[in-house]
């Protein structure tokens, strides 16, 4: 099978085509499993921390990929939830206990880091992680909500914000726009308010419905019942802190924070920041349930993620385009030649 692999972690600075295309041999589904012949694979800031190594794989090489969308094509032994020719979905969590804190187990294991991911033409995942995909959603539509969809209402739920509540969105890429929608649908009476680098990214907000969007240092018009920070650098936790409530709780949506400006975080202040019984969560990794309660509330809403189509071979020049350009939208890698099911046998 056709695939793109990682052999080591590198910086894009320095290496401008991390992955290269390879021929391997493909996949059998273990007991519990199913292989999914893959459609579409989104790209996700994730595979950039893979890559330059913040999040690295275990070993090498290996496929990247984490928001798969497919069809099952055979069953292992004992796999009975999907039948062949199911339309299915693969996020971040590859497999894990089966806990409701199973994000934070030991057993956890990430799809395109621990094992093979959708960078390819098949892959194999535990049935029991390989979701349905609501009919409304085409194949490229479903792929940014298999990981930039699903944490970003995993985010949400950990702000514990209700209807009526501000909240804000500091960074406006991949996850937060399929956020902004989504909390506008659960709390239709909640103000939302962006805070983004670009002006291009304000503006895209503002087209989703956003009730202000400014710089990620201004003051919003308010202080905020909570905020999601949603970017992979520190000058955007300070200002976050500072946008808050007494009794605020701040977000923290990003598997790592870069170097480059860390040297922020040594101005903070007590008294701005902190003070006043206000909060700091992480979010790691997702669950089962977020998925499959994730995907059902997306087809109601219904979230409409727009994305940008890649052929499979151009997966470097989608991940540089995640890293340097504003990103407007979600990018997928078109793998199959055209998203036709394979029939059922």
């Amino acid at each position: 099978m056709r695939a793109m692999i990682l052999d080591r972690t590198c910086a894009l600075s320095r290496d401008a085509r991390p992955l290269r295309l390879a021929r391997l041999p493909e996949p059998r589904p273990v007991p519990g499993e199913v292989r999914i012949r893959v459609s579409v694979c989104g790209v996700c800031h994730t595979e950039l921390d893979e890559i330059e190594g913040r999040t690295a794989p275990a070993a090498f090489p290996i496929v990247p990929g984490h928001e798969v969308v497919g069809y099952v094509d055979e069953t292992g032994p004992g796999a009975t939830r999907h039948s062949l020719g199911a339309r299915v979905g693969a996020g971040w969590i590859h497999h894990s206990s089966g806990e409701d804190d199973e994000n934070l187990s030991p057993h956890f294991a990430a799809t395109g880091r621990d094992v093979p991911g959708g960078y390819a033409e098949y892959m194999t995942v535990h049935e029991n992680y390989a979701f349905p995909i609501p009919e409304i959603f085409s194949d490229a539509e479903a792929a940014p909500l298999l990981c930039a969809g699903g944490v970003g209402y995993r985010a949400l739920r950990l702000t514990g914000i209700v209807d009526g509540r501000s909240l804000g969105l500091t960074g406006f890429g991949g996850s937060a726009h399929l956020v902004l929608p989504l909390a506008k649908f659960l709390y239709p009476k909640s103000r939302i308010y962006v805070f983004a680098r670009s002006a291009r990214e304000r503006e895209f907000a503002r087209e989703l419905g956003a009730d202000w969007a400014g710089d990620t240092e201004e003051a919003a018009p308010e202080l905020l019942d909570a905020i999601i920070d949603t970017t992979p650098a520190w000058r955007p936790v300070l200002a976050a802190l500072t946008n808050l409530k007494p009794g605020g709780r701040l977000v923290i949506n990003a598997i790592r924070k870069e170097d480059a400006d860390r040297d922020r975080m040594a101005s903070i202040r007590y008294h701005d920041h902190l003070w006043m019984e206000k909060e700091i969560k992480t979010v790691a990794n997702i669950t089962a349930r977020d998925l499959a309660e994730f995907l059902p509330l997306a087809a109601r809403v219904p979230l409409k993620p727009r994305v940008q189509l890649y052929p499979l071979e151009e997966a470097n020049e989608a991940l540089l385009a995640l890293k340097y350009d504003d990103v407007r939208g979600a990018k997928v890698l078109q793998v199959a030649d055209e998203t036709i099911p394979p029939p059922a046998q």
